[in-house]
């Protein structure tokens, strides 16, 4: 089967794409696979600071600019792997990153070495609702149609509803839900106990195994961890057929 490239894309910034791409790294150590992964966020890396999952910072600047010459780079890296892929991208590379895909032609380059491109994209309620929901749809119409989406609903900023319709009850999903290979719900935890562990945690840029070892974690942070840790492992499970 042909390795997976997994890219984490959306041009909202603070949506919850770093936290996605680290969960994906876990779940594939958990399945005893080391995943390649790389950060091209030239302003907030925070996929690079959990240390645990050995993330490649990739620099794209030159001179206080984005160079899209320098995601040849990416690519080469990409191709050169024997293993999947996870990359993080920023929102302030995020129309350079996929301009650059879609007018270089990577997808189809990328399944000629025998990789296949996946995008995760986030959808995040709120107010930044109706920019997520917009970005997702530029993505569908832009990417080839043979290019796989995995969307993850992230209701830390709010109920993703429209005129109170659900996700997959909005015309946006309908229309394109042929494209829509899983959908992964991020579960909106308590913000006292299930939301202070994890943030907790990731401001520390600790892996779920890592908080759960703690010195100083009590037995209940230690618990709730375990707890969000399987949520989210338990619906990544059955998107493993596209994943893996």
């Amino acid at each position: 089967m042909a390795n997976k490239v997994n890219i984490v894309l959306q041009g909202k910034g603070g949506v919850g794409k770093s936290f996605i791409a680290s969960v994906m790294a876990q779940y594939y150590y958990s399945k005893n696979k080391t995943p390649l992964c790389i950060d091209t966020d030239p302003v907030n890396a925070t996929f690079h600071g959990f240390k645990a999952l050995n993330v490649k910072r990739l620099d794209l600047m030159e001179d206080d600019e984005i160079d899209p010459h320098k995601f040849d780079s990416l690519i080469d890296l990409i191709s050169k792997s024997k293993t999947d892929v996870i990359i993080d991208n920023g929102a302030s590379t995020f129309v350079a990153l996929s301009h650059y895909l879609i007018s270089n032609r990577i997808p189809a380059l990328l399944e000629k070495s025998g990789l296949e491109l996946i995008i995760h994209t986030v959808i995040t309620g709120g107010q930044a609702l109706s920019d997520t929901l917009n970005g997702f749809q530029k993505m569908i119409k832009q990417f080839p149609e043979d290019v796989p989406f995995v969307v993850w609903l992230n209701p830390f900023w709010g109920k993703i509803e429209l005129e109170g319709k659900n996700f997959e009850s909005l015309r946006v999903y309908l229309e394109n839900k042929n494209r829509v290979s899983a959908i992964i719900n991020i579960p909106k935890y308590k913000p006292e106990t299930f939301g202070r562990d994890l943030a907790d945690a990731l401001q520390a840029k600790l892996t779920f195994d890592d908080a759960i070892k703690q010195p100083e974690s009590t037995i209940m942070s230690r618990q709730r961890i375990s707890i969000i840790r399987g949520d989210l492992f338990d619906q990544l499970e059955l998107a493993s057929p596209v994943l893996t």
